[in-house]
């Protein structure tokens, strides 16, 4: 059985063409990122080294171009070891009224016989006393179609 010897790699140092500022590898990253996540969670993971790397909270911000208040919530969040908040993205506004009663009024539309907007509000109203705009009604109509 033959020795291997290992040996430490010669310390080379390679010279770019082109110097890259930090500014815009943080903008190539976040493109690559983009490919696989949502912009918002990019930005914090891209973030989250940032702090690990003792970057300055005014940087980290200047970089991602989350606010000083996101920035050191992420840092407070990083220090508690609160970071399974941190990958929720929450999708804002209220919640919606139809939540429970969606798949039904769904199954209606389909089994029913309704021709216009105004029907399947009154429908909606009678059966399950919640009260649709015609905005809304055409916003759950078109789910539909897209749902298939």
């Amino acid at each position: 059985m033959e020795e291997e010897t290992l040996t430490e790699p010669k310390n080379e140092t390679r010279k770019c063409k082109k110097e890259i500022n930090s500014s815009e590898i943080f903008e190539l990253i976040l493109k690559f990122l983009q490919i696989l996540i949502t912009q918002t969670l990019a930005k914090r993971i891209i973030s989250m080294a940032l702090i690990a790397a003792s970057v300055p909270d005014v940087r980290v911000s200047e970089l991602t171009g989350l606010s000083d208040r996101s920035v050191r919530s992420l840092r407070k969040a990083l220090e508690n070891g609160g970071t399974n908040s941190l990958f929720e993205v929450g999708g804002g506004g209220k919640q919606s009224r139809l939540v429970g009663v969606e798949p039904t009024i769904i199954d209606e539309i389909n089994t029913g016989n309704y021709s216009s907007r105004q029907q399947i509000a009154d429908m909606v109203y009678e059966k399950h006393g919640i009260k649709m705009s015609l905005t809304s009604v055409s916003k759950l109509l078109k789910k539909t179609v897209s749902n298939g």
